[in-house]
């Protein structure tokens, strides 16, 4: 239908696909992950099946390699505009979205699918999370209980170590975050070695610039991205989805008397949904609300799972 002038609605930057029409995009292109494949790379919670990887993320993997592939020649052209030196340029994957809504599953999947690929043999995947302050360094600012909101993490050695990926430095470390001790490891780290692709799951990986002293905006994490994911949801679903993995976590994580959660091990199943749906109302979906789901419009793909975990629309930014 068209417009009118007066109809006052802008046109969306994204083409609308439902599920049924996404997966047309596949072309037939084989499945190269198994049913064991896809149980290893489940996130606890998360009803991810073999159906869900062929219809929606084997014909995302499909768009990705043909991104890299375009990338990849666009990097070479530009080098031989300018007159330097070819070197390769890893080609920088975001996903973004809540606690609990499936982001590190999707990573992982892709991470997989990608790297059969012949454009994208060698991927890496980094979480922001070993870029969290350590504990001590929250409790010492006062931002323990604001575990995962931006000001928790130590943006300037995320954003170089993207950087330092990016510009083909041949060696680049992070932090390691362990979720056994909800802590940083001392002295151990990810050792990324040019990678064709790297992939960088987290909460606020989209964030826009901030602003400087000076009123101009700084660099921002986004500005080294070549594709971003958003993983999105209601929020009502992401929080029985939160209370359902606590609760999972309880039998599992938490009975390690070395977790930081041991404590919780013990409780009844009220106790623990009362527990759980405390910090989801006190931390996460604070977080999610005032710093997560505002990027959702920077993504250049939005994956729209409905209640039972199922992505049911993507939305592809237009060129």
């Amino acid at each position: 239908m068209a417009l009118t002038a007066d109809a006052h609605i802008l046109p969306s930057p994204y083409v609308d696909l439902d599920r049924d029409a996404w997966a047309r995009l596949r072309r037939n292109h084989p499945m190269s992950l198994s049913a064991e494949d896809v149980t290893r790379l489940r996130g606890l919670g998360d009803r991810l099946d073999l159906d869900e990887v062929e219809h929606i993320y084997l014909p995302l993997s499909r768009l990705l390699s043909f991104y890299v592939e375009a990338t990849t020649g666009l990097h070479r052209v530009t080098t031989t505009f300018l007159g330097e030196p070819s070197a390769k340029t890893p080609f920088v994957l975001a996903v973004a979205g809540s606690v609990a809504v499936g982001k590190s599953t999707t990573a992982r999947i892709l991470k997989e699918l990608l790297s059969r690929w012949p454009s994208s043999p060698r991927v890496e995947l980094v979480t922001t999370d070993g870029f969290l302050f350590p504990n001590a360094e929250l409790e010492r600012r006062g931002l323990l209980q604001r575990k995962g909101f931006p000001e928790s993490y130590d943006r300037r050695a995320l954003l170089r170590f993207v950087a330092d990926v990016k510009s083909g430095v041949p060696e680049v470390r992070a932090p390691v975050y362990s979720h056994l001790t909800y802590d940083i490891v001392p002295g151990e780290r990810i050792v990324v070695r040019r990678p064709d692709v790297l992939i960088v799951e987290g909460l606020n990986v989209l964030q826009a610039p901030s602003p400087r002293e000076d009123g101009r905006n700084g660099l921002a994490l986004s500005d080294f991205f070549d594709f971003s994911v958003y993983v999105d949801a209601a929020v009502r679903d992401i929080r029985a989805w939160y209370v359902d993995r606590f609760l999972r976590l309880r039998e599992t994580a938490f009975a390690d008397p070395a977790s930081y959660f041991h404590r919780y091990a013990a409780l009844s199943d009220d106790e623990a949904r009362a527990t759980a749906t405390g910090i989801w109302q006190r931390i996460n979906e604070p977080n999610l609300r005032q710093n997560v789901k505002p990027t959702r419009g920077r993504a250049h793909l939005i994956l729209s799972k409905d209640e039972s975990h199922a992505v049911e629309r993507i939305r592809l930014r237009k060129l």
